[in-house]
C-alpha cells in the first residue's frame, strides 16, 4: 500500500485539560477516497485539523506525502474545506474561485480555465456572478468545495462536505471524488452519516476519540457480521 499520510501515537489536548485525541496510530492510503466516520464529537475535526497542520498536537507525529504535516513544501499540495464556509461573501462565486487560482499560482489563462472547470465540476456554473452573500448554504457549501478543489491539490481534506446538498447534488458530488481519485488524488472526507460510509475505500470509525476500527466497509461488516456499516458501529460501540 503506498502510504499517503502516516499518524504515529497522536494525542490532543483542547482547553488544557480535554484529550481529544487519545494516542491515534494509522497509516492512510494514497490514491483512495479514506472516511472518518462517527458521531458528532468523535474528535474526526480534530484529526483533519491536525493532518492539515492546523491543530497542535501534545504527542506524537503526522506526516503527509513523506513531509511534516503543516509544512510550507505542503501547501500547494493540499485543499482542505472545513465546516464552515470559507469564502468572501462580498465578492461573486467566479471572484472568489479567480482569486483563490491566482493564490495557487495559476497565471491568467490557466486561471480562467480552472474557475470555469471547477464551477462546472460543483453545478454552481449559473450562479458564477452572483455575490456570494446572497447565495442558500447549499451553494455556500458548493462554493467552498469548488475552493478546495480549484489547484489540483494531490490531498483533499473535506470536513463534512455533503451536509446541505440535495440527493442529485450528493450523487453527483461523489462521483466527482471517484474520478478525483482515479487520476491519483487522495481524499479524506470526514462525516457522521453512516450510509456515506459504503462510497469509501477506506473507513476510520472514531469515538470519543479513539479509533474503534480501520478497514475496508466490505471487509468490516465481514468482520462484524453486519449488513451495514452502521449495525457494525453500533456493535462495536455495545462491545466497548
Amino acid at each position: 500500500m503506498n502510504t499517503a499520510v502516516e499518524i504515529r501515537n497522536v494525542s490532543v489536548v483542547l482547553g488544557g485539560s480535554f484529550t481529544a485525541l487519545h494516542d491515534i496510530d494509522v497509516e492512510l492510503p494514497a490514491g483512495k477516497i479514506t472516511g472518518f466516520i462517527g458521531p458528532s464529537g468523535a474528535g474526526k475535526t480534530t484529526l483533519v485539523r491536525s493532518i492539515v497542520g492546523r491543530q497542535r498536537i501534545a504527542a506524537g507525529s503526522i506526516s503527509v506525502f513523506g513531509e511534516p504535516a503543516g509544512s510550507v513544501a505542503l501547501r500547494p499540495q493540499l485543499g482542505y474545506m472545513t465546516q464552515e464556509t470559507a469564502i468572501y461573501t462580498d465578492l461573486t462565486v467566479r471572484q472568489n474561485l479567480r482569486y483563490f487560482a491566482t493564490m495557487s499560482g495559476a497565471r491568467s489563462g490557466e486561471a480562467k480555465r480552472l474557475v470555469m472547470k471547477t464551477l462546472k465540476d460543483v453545478d454552481m456554473t449559473g450562479h458564477a456572478d452572483q455575490l456570494c452573500s446572497k447565495l442558500s448554504g447549499g451553494q455556500k457549501q458548493r462554493v467552498s468545495l469548488a475552493i478546495a478543489l480549484i489547484g489540483h491539490p494531490r490531498l483533499l481534506v473535506l470536513d463534512e462536505p455533503t451536509v446541505g446538498l440535495d440527493p442529485v447534488l450528493r450523487e453527483q458530488i461523489w462521483k466527482l471524488f471517484r474520478k478525483l481519485t482515479d487520476a491519483g488524488a487522495t481524499i479524506i472526507i470526514t462525516s457522521h452519516v453512516m450510509d456515506e460510509a459504503g462510497r469509501c475505500d477506506d473507513l476510520l470509525l472514531i469515538r470519543n476519540g479513539q479509533i474503534l476500527a480501520h478497514d475496508s466497509p466490505v471487509a468490516f461488516c465481514a468482520r462484524t457480521k453486519s449488513e451495514t456499516v452502521e449495525q457494525g458501529f453500533l456493535k462495536l460501540v455495545e462491545q466497548s
